[in-house]
């Protein structure tokens, strides 16, 4: 193997023909494997050699460290075997054995193995290094657990009768977590999890449907299909998924939600991650969304997020003064949450008393009290803000204003010194006047507490790598909103495809942000009773950029496309 696989490692560019001459001297002189010569002169790590392994043979790749090893299993193989084939037995499923090999070419093994113990054999691929300590840790400590037990039950008879009890009563359970536990299912719910990683997903849904399940990605807010793995894997990758997530696998009637927290290598660098997980049982089985919250994806630097300079500074001024109330709108998933906590980080200095009641918590920053609100305990937005007035508070952040009881609390502390940011669902910032007083919310306590409304949405940027100009009439660009002169001058951009953005010619997103001031004629307005529309005629006469004209800018500036902009915006 050792020849064919130094070529095979030359021709990926994973090392050089010197390394391999280098490494094929140390093997000889020291009678190990090329993997582990080229491990000790530090030309690849053991992980990389094992992945390439893997890819080259098609065989799964297991980090034995997270494996539950089944001792009943390791009873089929004698440990000189296991030893002189370095080969570690881990799972049995019906006449299917699957082992742990250094080597996945080595035929004779395999075959040694079936011959002796009468299974099919599965081989998965792991370093050298976790197989030798797996066997020594499998073979060499079973004398002790079988003393060890023996003792247990010697000392603590009834605690035995009760955990027999458990295990006899969760027999479905037990053949479901099995089943999650299989190195395949492992290895697929693993790769689903780094490769929309690497992709820059937002969110992974998986759906069953009646002859399909379906993995989809949200990349920069539009969902695009991933894989179709076989249907019968269904059931053992929803609760491997739920076996992660804390969830219980043996309830598939009611919703559930649960949180994944991963260590990942990537590119060299650990990464810490978490997914929000949310099951829903649907006509086929239970449907899985996953929320990918990466720290390193969270901007808070405010001047980054896609503001237009006006806006900003209008922005900065409102979360700038001692009290009063600044909203964020828009839908689910326009970065209302990034915007609040960029607005916060501005704010967190050791002067400041910042309270934040979320649903969910969704990152963690420091110097910020963070309170996790739990419904059915009746820890709800308004219980935590009344609780939050007793704090001696300087900022308050409401998650979101979904009642008449949260938005009066919320409007009394913006009414007595305090600062209080939160998000509404509304379409633009006028229309939010209107809804906080559609909730039974009197004008003039609206008028008097709110000081700005931001209104915002995502869109998708052209990608850079391949992005190239692109000729549009004038006309049509003046019949979406330019100006003339705008529409000579703008430089159109748009993506022709590439490797960088999987052929979609967006990559990455940015922000349109529209900025309303409450002043004091907006205010006059508001205590008449004025609609939403005479409201967005006077901010715009103001200088209000609309989130449409914050499109067109940035359409015309090269960043975005009209397609984008028409996707989210109203003419």
């Amino acid at each position: 193997m050792s020849q064919r696989l130094g070529d095979l490692l030359v021709k990926e560019k994973i090392i050089s023909q010197e390394q391999l001459q280098q490494a094929t001297k140390v093997q000889k002189e020291n009678n190990c494997r090329l993997g582990a010569a080229l491990v000790k002169l530090a030309f690849l790590t053991e992980e990389d050699f094992t992945n390439f392994l893997s890819r080259q043979y098609g065989v799964p790749a297991i980090n034995l460290s997270y494996f539950e090893i089944d001792s009943s299993v390791v009873k089929l193989i004698p440990y000189e075997t296991a030893k002189r084939y370095q080969i570690l037995p881990l799972s049995r499923v019906g006449a299917s054995l699957t082992i742990a090999m250094v080597d996945p070419t080595n035929v004779f093994a395999m075959d040694d193995i079936k011959f002796m113990t009468g299974f099919n054999i599965e081989p998965v691929v792991a370093s050298e290094s976790s197989i030798l300590q797996g066997i020594d840790k499998a073979y060499g400590a079973k004398h002790e657990e079988e003393l060890e037990s023996v003792m247990q039950t010697m000392n603590d008879s009834e605690a035995a009768d009760v955990e027999l009890q458990a295990e006899e009563e969760e027999a479905a359970a037990a053949d479901l977590e099995r089943a999650a536990d299989e190195a395949p299912i492992v290895k697929l719910v693993n790769l689903i999890l780094t490769d929309a990683v690497k992709r820059g997903a937002s969110d992974i849904h998986m759906e069953p449907y009646e002859k399909e399940f379906r993995v989809r990605f949200r990349i920069d807010g539009v969902l695009q299909a991933i894989m179709s793995p076989p249907l019968k894997l269904k059931d053992a990758m929803t609760s491997r998924l739920k076996i992660m997530s804390k969830l219980d696998i043996s309830e598939k009637r009611l919703p559930q939600d649960g949180r994944i927290m991963l260590k990942m290598q990537l590119g060299g660098k650990k990464k810490q991650l978490d997914f929000r997980v949310s099951t829903l049982p649907t006509l086929w089985g239970e449907k899985i969304v996953m929320r990918l919250l990466d720290k390193e994806n969270l901007r808070l630097d405010m001047t980054k997020l896609g503001f237009e300079p006006e806006s900003l500074v209008k922005f900065e001024k409102a979360i700038l003064k001692p009290y009063g109330m600044v909203l964020v709108t828009g839908p689910t998933g326009s970065g209302k949450t990034n915007t609040l906590y960029s607005a916060i980080s501005r704010l967190n200095t050791p002067d400041t008393n910042i309270m934040t009641a979320e649903d969910p918590v969704e990152f963690q920053l420091g110097g910020v009290n963070q309170v996790q609100m739990k419904e059915q305990i009746g820890l709800n937005f308004a219980a935590a803000l009344r609780a939050f007035l007793r704090q001696d508070p300087n900022t308050i952040l409401v998650g979101e204003i979904r009642d008449f009881e949260t938005a009066e609390i919320a409007i009394k502390a913006a009414l007595t010194g305090h600062l209080v940011l939160s998000t509404l669902h509304t379409n633009g910032a006028p229309e939010t006047i209107t809804r906080l007083m559609n909730m039974g919310i009197e004008p003039f306590l609206v008028a008097t507490s709110v000081h700005l409304i931001c209104a915002q949405r995502l869109i998708r940027r052209v990608c850079k790598e391949c992005a190239e100009p692109m000729e549009v009439p004038q006309q049509t660009l003046i019949d979406e909103g330019f100006t003339p002169e705008e529409a000579k001058t703008a430089k159109i951009m748009k993506g022709r495809g590439c490797g960088v953005c999987n052929n979609t010619g967006y990559k990455g997103r940015v922000g349109l942000y529209e900025v309303m001031e409450v002043d004091d004629e907006i205010r006059e307005l508001v205590l008449v009773g004025a609609s939403a529309l005479e409201l967005k005629k006077k901010a715009i006469q103001q200088g209000m950029v609309t989130l449409r004209r914050s499109g067109i800018i940035k359409v015309a500036l090269g960043m975005t496309t009209l397609e984008e902009v028409a996707r989210e915006t109203i003419h």
